[in-house]
């Protein structure tokens, strides 16, 4: 009896050790998904965002030590490689940044200089697209538009 109990135990032990090196082994699609801050830098701040249906969020963050926006689409959970998007765009100095392609976890960064300026924005993940229009401006009120194509 004493033989059977040792035993059972050290089945049992054997097959707690292999679940937890299965849990610690999971594939990278798995893994917790990235942050703005992590795409951008360290430096910029989340300002605004805004839900890609279920599928994500597009980020608009802010570098108040150079006066640059950035963008970045970062999907709810990675996975297989799908089309995404992310862009931005000031309309007073008519500058662009974007990034898409075929991506696991998210698109971008894209960067302008948007200091005092409002700007428009947004991102895609499959499908969904939003798009913001006169965003952190004082005086405008911002648009946003989420569609399927």
């Amino acid at each position: 009896m004493r033989f059977s109990r040792s035993v059972l135990a050290g089945a049992a032990f054997a097959s707690l050790a292999l679940g937890a090196t299965t849990a610690l082994a999971a594939p990278a699609s798995a893994a917790p998904n990235t942050t703005p801050q992590k795409v951008c830098g360290s430096a910029y701040k989340t300002v605004n965002s805004a839900p890609v249906g279920s599928l994500g969020t597009v980020y608009l963050t802010y570098n108040a030590a150079n006066g640059e926006n950035c963008v970045a689409t970062i999907r709810s959970t990675p996975g297989t490689a799908v089309d995404m998007s992310t862009w931005i765009y000031v309309p007073d100095t008519d500058e662009y940044a974007e990034d898409y392609g075929q991506y696991t976890s998210y698109a971008g960064p894209a960067y302008v200089y948007g200091k005092a300026h409002c700007v428009d924005w947004g991102g895609s993940i499959k499908n969904v697209h939003v798009q913001v229009t006169d965003s952190n401006c004082a005086a405008k009120k911002e648009h946003r538009r989420t569609f399927t194509r």
